[in-house]
């Protein structure tokens, strides 16, 4: 029961980490410039909401890692 609720979890955390990887700016897209963050802006990645989803992405990053860490010791 346990590991089921752990590997649901891990799923919706995995889809969370892929569309906050898409999200960021790579060269002239991501969220910065569809918001219009990035007209005006002097260096990359320097807007309030590119440091939150940097924040979000790791934090998220984080807990794939601790999901992972969790399968590997319960199906063991």
């Amino acid at each position: 029961m346990l590991t089921a609720i752990i590997v649901v979890i891990h799923v919706i955390v995995s889809l969370m980490l892929i569309v906050f990887i898409l999200l960021h700016s790579g060269r002239g897209g991501g969220l910065s410039d569809m918001f219009g963050g990035g007209i005006g802006t002097a260096a990359a990645g320097s807007t309030v909401v590119e440091r939150n989803l940097d924040r979000i992405t790791v934090a998220t990053a984080i807990i794939f890692a601790f999901t992972t860490t969790l399968l590997v010791i319960r199906l063991q």
